[in-house]
């Protein structure tokens, strides 16, 4: 059964997949979702007892693990939520082989693919989750709308779902036991300096330009930074790809060979794994063209720095996170969990983060918290009537300009890829770390 999403314009006529209530089993299922909604009677007198001494401990990358998260938590839910930031690698180590030092794991899903099987974590009930019918479609059948076709890599909907309860195994279909609730994604391209690249950039084959040499850049994560690199050789026509999102070994070894010969040229300034480098890269000008993250790109030009984050004709490649459960929660805290899950798809922080230039897993909620011009701007790509703001309250937009990239369905409609966990992932992460130690 599917359920047609209305609400928003940019989600009217697009399907799930699956809807909430098809998964609804009975009056078991009913009391999950008031339980997690605190609307049992009896439980919110418990709940406001013992919130107070609620502590969960949060990890993942920078990106989405913000102070302001957790201050908004304390005031709203009255509970504590610890955030430790960490670059993608690590958050992927950590989640595997630390599972009893954290209670929530936010990461993203190509990670997701790496930990979940080892079964540190537990599949969550979308029945508890109250706008689940709302999340954006990638998230369940992989398709922005009905005709999208499914982007190469590990697109979300193929490790966003087990087969059941205590499983471990990829559903091949969306089911009641999601792996991560989602919570964040965008588009990303290149970054540049549009003062100082001295031409029109119109394609990724443009980082490898030696017009460029020594002022590029790319990201040393593997899974992510190979996926840039595999945008690059596809449009220079130098390697024809069956699927960027899982190579085989002579894919991998032709790309990084073109990716090393560029290194060894001088190419490439720097290597650089966290937003700050990226920032500092490009406001120095010691880079003019780099991998970036947009809110990268919003740093730079909130230092009155000419920064464009650039679209380009062969597509964006995409990436997303979510909120996971460790395998240990449970009781009060697991509740707990639950209720910050629901929480975080309210609106509040889904507006947070659409400001940052990232979008959000329910748009409907977010679209809530936001003023009209802020929306029109942000999701539709209209000129803004009045300057855009950061969430912080600082100027990030004079009024007349347009977001780079345009509206969300521009962006999200043209991602071509999303970052990957391959079948040789050990090959490629060994090939890539000799690349970037060439």
């Amino acid at each position: 059964m599917t359920e047609t999403r209305t609400g928003s314009p940019l989600s009217a006529g697009t399907t799930t997949g699956v809807s909430r209530r098809t998964l609804l089993k009975g009056t078991a299922a009913a009391a999950g979702v008031a339980i997690g909604s605190g609307a049992i009677t009896g439980f919110p007198t418990i709940w406001a007892q013992n919130i107070k001494n609620v502590t969960l401990r949060q990890f993942g990358t920078g990106v989405s693990n913000l102070n302001a998260v957790a201050d908004k938590v304390k005031e709203d839910l009255g509970f504590t939520l610890q955030m430790t930031a960490l670059d993608s690698d690590a958050v992927a180590q950590r989640a595997v082989t630390q599972p009893k030092s954290y209670d929530i794991a936010d990461i993203e899903y190509w990670i997701c693919k790496k930990v979940f099987p080892a079964g540190v974590m537990q599949p969550m009930d979308v029945s508890k989750i109250k706008n689940f019918d709302k999340i954006v479609p990638i998230f369940v059948n992989g398709k922005l709308t009905p005709e999208s076709a499914v982007a190469q890599g590990t697109a979300p909907h193929t490790v966003g779902f087990v087969e059941g309860k205590d499983s471990i195994k990829f559903a091949k279909s969306a089911t009641q036991w999601m792996t991560l609730i989602p919570t964040i994604y965008n588009a990303d391209t290149l970054g540049i300096r549009p003062d100082l690249v001295g031409r029109p950039i119109s394609s990724w084959k443009d980082l490898l330009d030696p017009a460029f040499k020594g002022k590029a850049s790319i990201l040393n994560i593997p899974s992510i930074g190979i996926m840039d690199a595999a945008m690059v050789c596809e449009a220079m026509g130098e390697v024809k790809y069956g699927d960027k999102g899982n190579m085989t070994k002579e894919e991998i070894d032709k790309t990084l060979k073109i990716m090393t010969d560029a290194k060894k040229a001088g190419q490439f300034r720097a290597f650089w794994k966290t937003f700050d480098e990226s920032v500092n890269l490009m406001s120095s000008g010691e880079v003019i063209i780099q991998s970036m993250w947009s809110p990268a790109v919003a740093a730079v030009r909130a230092k009155g720095i000419q920064c464009v984050y650039q679209p380009l004709k062969e597509g964006y490649r995409a990436w997303g996170g979510g909120l996971g459960i460790a395998k240990h929660l449970s009781g009060l805290e697991l509740e707990a969990a639950y209720e910050y899950i629901n929480w975080y798809l309210s609106g509040w922080v889904g507006a947070y983060l659409n400001r940052q230039g990232y979008y959000s897993a329910v748009l409907d909620t977010a679209k809530e918290h936001m003023s009209p011009d802020e929306w029109a701007f942000w999701m539709e790509g209209q000129p803004a009537k009045t300057d855009i703001l950061s969430p912080e309250g600082k100027v990030m937009e004079k009024a007349g300009a347009v977001r780079d990239g345009g509206s969300f369905q521009d962006r999200m409609g043209r991602v071509a890829c999303w970052n990957a966990v391959m079948d040789e992932d050990r090959y490629m992460v060994r090939k890539w770390n000799e690349f970037v130690a060439a």
